[in-house]
């Protein structure tokens, strides 16, 4: 659980005490509110998941406004079934409602209040950055420059307000809790790890507040690359096509589970951020899509938690992450190839 790291500094900053300054915090400004609003609450590991079921709650009515048509929100509701109780013990419900209400907003061509949220979910989670080259794209051509510039420019203000108060007071504190993140090493259960977990014998240590392989800088660098390589392509393929709400659903979805898929670091709550997203993919596409997702979530749910140390110490179960790790993987390539020219007739 996470709750207590969460509580500890939610009572720190309600006795006064400056996050970034004063003690080292691993999460964005925007991550704070949710460690916080539980501590004026008897019961911190209650309050905290009630405050994520709310998050929840409206994950499913953004879906709903999102899909136009259609049952994604009987998805994203049920979903709980399947993520498992990290659920309630994780903050990111909350950067996934915001994102899911930045798609929405798209969806409706509300751009200046999708970009507004997308701001704020980036300033919670970094991982929304991945949309922003196919907001660009499609706020540029559905409204033209002058509200484009416009949209940018409030997501940009929400950026600020959030940050600008902790690059005054802690500057240094800010930039360390940014570096850690980007300097994290191979997290176990990612892509990589998982290969060299059921074919090799690696060495695991703790550090950066997970578990992690030594010596494996390498594959580290490796995943790097092609994370970054698919998400290039992805926003490139974008560009090409029609700027429809369908299409920025899909590429938004594919984006976002290229991130979670190939990056070097793959906690198991990362898969809530698709919750919302996958299903919204019409078609039998998404309808490839949700099941390979659901199957993910599933084969999570069968190694985390319970036998998360077996995997760690062992290699328990080591197969187990590498398959559900291809699922997202079979997933990414299901979401982002073209779809197969219709034939020719003669």
């Amino acid at each position: 659980m996470d709750t207590p790291v969460y509580e500890g500094y939610g009572l720190a900053m309600r006795h006064g005490i400056v996050p970034y300054r004063d003690i080292p915090i691993e999460y964005p400004p925007g991550a704070l509110p949710a460690f916080v609003a539980p501590t004026f609450l008897g019961g911190y590991d209650t309050a905290f998941g009630w405050l994520m079921a709310a998050c929840g709650a409206g994950c499913v009515v953004l879906t709903a406004l999102a899909e136009r048509h259609g049952f994604a929100f009987l998805y994203v509701a049920v979903s709980p079934l399947l993520v498992g109780s990290l659920v309630l013990t994780r903050f990111d419900l909350w950067p996934t409602l915001l994102a899911i209400g930045a798609v929405a907003a798209f969806v409706h061509d509300r751009h200046r209040l999708a970009w507004s949220a997308l701001g704020a979910a980036i300033v919670v989670k970094l991982y929304a950055l991945v949309v922003v080259p196919l907001a660009v794209v499609y706020t540029l051509r559905r409204r033209g420059r002058d509200e484009a510039v416009a949209a940018v420019v409030c997501g940009a203000v929400v950026v600020v307000a959030v940050l600008l108060p902790f690059a005054v007071a802690a500057p240094g504190g800010l930039w360390q809790s940014l570096r850690e993140q980007l300097s994290r090493p191979l997290q176990i259960e990612s892509l990589a790890a998982s290969f060299v977990s059921t074919f090799g014998t690696p060495h695991v240590v703790s550090s950066h507040g997970s578990q992690n392989l030594a010596g494996e800088g390498a594959a580290a660098a490796a995943a790097t690359a092609v994370e970054i390589a698919a998400l290039v392509a992805l926003w490139i393929a974008f560009a090409r096509g029609n700027a429809t709400p369908a299409r920025l659903v899909r590429y938004a979805a594919a984006c976002v589970c290229a991130f979670v898929a190939l990056g070097k670091v793959l906690s198991p709550q990362y898969l809530i951020w698709l919750v919302p997203l996958v299903p919204l993919v019409r078609g039998r596409r998404g309808t490839a899509a949700t099941a390979l997702l659901t199957a993910a979530l599933v084969a999570t749910q069968a190694y985390f938690p319970q036998r998360y140390w077996g995997y760690v110490f062992h290699a328990h179960l080591a197969g187990l992450v590498l398959a559900r790790n291809l699922l997202l993987v079979a997933l990414l390539a299901v979401l982002s190839l073209p779809a197969p020219a219709p034939a020719r007739t003669t």
